[in-house]
């Protein structure tokens, strides 16, 4: 899964990595311990656009279909199972039409422990930091959606109009299995023109693209559990803690 993960890197780099056309916004403070609710940058094609122009813009992490009667639905929906995204109702539509990819620096992830505390309870999960050997940004492969708030009269009212994505996850490869069953899509390079593509409506061929990314991209090793807690954020969450 992704509950937690980095988004550190400027849109300038962001734009130079993914070949951005366009920045939708100016700039954001570093967030070294992205939650549910954050606005992410996320990397998308217009459709509207011949050809579609790609572009960098800000969404809200969980995804709210554009059927949803609030948004709070998208607290459910921060990840999209490779598994069912095809046909799951809350995520099929935009698999079809709305892909996008969710950069990030890093991502974080929780090793249960066979421990036991003093008191006989199971101990604390252990925090996990999943990096690129290379430090490049990870192309996460995420869906993003459109919801209308019924309360707002005017269409040309920009807050009438909430944009969200989620991550799409898959089973983990065999340098995260010991920690974690699964892990985000990390898109290759190469796949993600034709992820982007909005013409691009083959489920079949994009449902190819949604296996573990293989373990020699990766480094991973513990961090404080201070990550634990969303009010820090800081870059120190991704040291390593003490051997």
């Amino acid at each position: 899964m992704c509950g937690r993960f980095v988004s550190a890197s400027s849109p300038q780099i962001l734009a130079e990595r993914f070949g951005v056309a366009e920045v939708a916004f100016d700039g954001r403070e570093p967030d070294y311990n992205v939650t549910p609710r954050a606005w992410v940058p996320a990397v998308r094609e217009r459709a509207r656009d011949d050809p579609p122009t790609r572009v960098l813009s800000l969404l809200r992490w969980g995804l709210v279909p554009s059927w949803a009667e609030a948004p709070a639905v998208g607290d459910r929906q921060i990840n999209a199972r490779a598994e069912t995204v095809a046909v799951r109702s809350a995520y099929q539509t935009a698999f079809r039409r709305r892909r996008c990819i969710v950069p990030a620096d890093a991502f974080y992830e929780w090793k249960k422990s066979d421990d036991e505390t003093a008191g006989g309870r199971k101990a604390p999960r252990v925090p996990y930091v999943v990096r690129r050997r290379d430090g490049e940004p990870l192309a996460f492969a995420g869906l993003w959606e459109v919801w209308r708030d019924p309360a707002v009269a005017d269409d040309d009212d920009p807050d009438a109009w909430l944009r969200t994505c989620c991550i799409v996850t898959t089973h983990a490869n065999a340098l995260l299995a010991p920690i974690h069953d699964r892990m985000p899509v990390v898109l290759p390079d190469a796949a993600w023109d034709e992820w982007l593509d909005p013409r691009v409506r083959d489920t079949a061929a994009l449902e190819r693209m949604l296996g573990p990314a293989p373990d020699d991209w990766f480094e991973i090793y513990e961090v404080s559990p201070r990550v634990n807690k969303p009010e820090n954020n800081y870059a120190d969450l991704l040291r390593p803690v003490a051997a």
